[in-house]
């Protein structure tokens, strides 16, 4: 596979089904079908948007547009693929609608322990500002904040 292989664009309910697969396979308390549905259909805060192989949901990413702030709820790529830059491609198609949408700043929380996402967040200029202890229902595990700011 090589990243021209990978096609990145807005997500449809037809790509609900393999981002299933993708949640599911990424997360341990993985968002539901009608949750992701709810999102694409009747969010309008809501950006989201998937990366493709041969018209197959590889990975997605959401972001939530709450006035000049995004915050980026989701992003997830199938294990199969992952380092081979498609999150790389996903968090530049965000920080691009970001900018074409008038987002001045970005927000994400990350796992403490997940270096590998973090390491990505800082490739593309976000910050770790806080922490919020706790965090995460599954294990109490803790999430850094982190900030994009001059998106």
């Amino acid at each position: 596979m090589g990243l021209d292989d990978v096609q990145v664009s807005y997500m449809t309910l037809e790509d609900i089904d393999d981002v299933m697969i993708v949640e599911k396979l990424s997360f341990t308390i993985p968002w539901s079908k009608n949750a992701l549905i709810e999102e694409v259909l009747n969010n309008r805060m809501a950006i989201y948007i998937t990366a493709k192989i041969k018209g197959k949901a590889i990975g997605y990413a959401g972001m939530w547009k709450i006035f000049d702030e995004g915050h980026i709820t989701n992003i997830a790529v199938h294990p199969e693929y992952r380092e081979n830059g498609v999150g790389s491609r996903l968090v530049e198609k965000l920080v691009s609608i970001a900018k074409e949408q008038g987002i001045v700043k970005m927000t994400l929380e990350v796992r403490k322990s997940n270096a590998a996402a973090q390491s990505l967040y800082f490739k593309y200029g976000f910050r770790e500002q806080g922490c919020r202890k706790g965090y995460y229902s599954d294990n109490g595990e803790d999430a850094i904040i982190m900030w994009k700011e001059n998106v």
